[in-house]
């Protein structure tokens, strides 16, 4: 098989990867403008900090932490804003289920994803992991192109994006919409 060949084969889905990486790429902003809001409502209005703890965790020495909190919020709107504009662009179909039928699963894949990036943002925000954002460069305060909470936040969504592009082109607009389709599954 030559590179032409599986080029020409694959191209498809190269521009589907290229163009869901864009509206990634617009959704991490969408996503990083949510969280820099909540922290600066947290900072002004709540006067707390973005590594306050918002409730302890019973029965273990843990705690959710604010950031979380704002990680959560951004990841409900970006999302949204990366399923319209992925069904509307990128898998872009004559053949599309019903909003909430291609929606769900998006969410759920979604969902699944920011729970991994919870374990990444807590990684990176935590002084005793070993993948700590350390204080040479990174810092809780201004300014804000060095902000820890920043960092992570983009970290975390860049590790998570490809196998959210995966099971997202392979279930959510190739399974779901067959399925509502009526043809069969290969």
């Amino acid at each position: 098989m030559t590179i032409p060949s599986t080029f020409a084969r694959h191209r498809r889905s190269l521009r589907q990867f290229v163009q869901f990486g864009l509206i990634g790429g617009a959704g991490v902003a969408v996503n990083m403008v949510i969280v820099a809001i909540c922290a600066q409502i947290g900072t002004h209005i709540g006067h707390v900090h973005d590594y306050d703890p918002v409730f302890r965790i019973p029965a273990t020495d843990f705690s959710v932490r604010f950031y979380l909190l704002y990680a959560l919020v951004a990841f409900g709107g970006a999302n949204i804003f990366n399923f319209v504009w992925n069904r509307h662009w990128t898998f872009r179909s004559v053949n599309r289920a019903p909003f909430m039928k291609e929606y769900l699963p998006f969410l759920l894949v979604g969902a699944a994803a920011q729970l991994v990036g919870f374990g990444i943002l807590v990684a990176l925000r935590n002084p005793a992991s070993p993948v700590y954002l350390s204080s040479g460069f990174f810092v809780d305060g201004a300014p804000f192109w060095r902000r820890r909470l920043y960092w992570a936040q983009m970290i975390q969504i860049v590790l998570v994006m490809p196998v959210n592009f995966i099971v997202n082109k392979l279930w959510t607009f190739q399974a779901v919409r067959r399925r509502h389709h009526g043809e069969n599954l290969v």
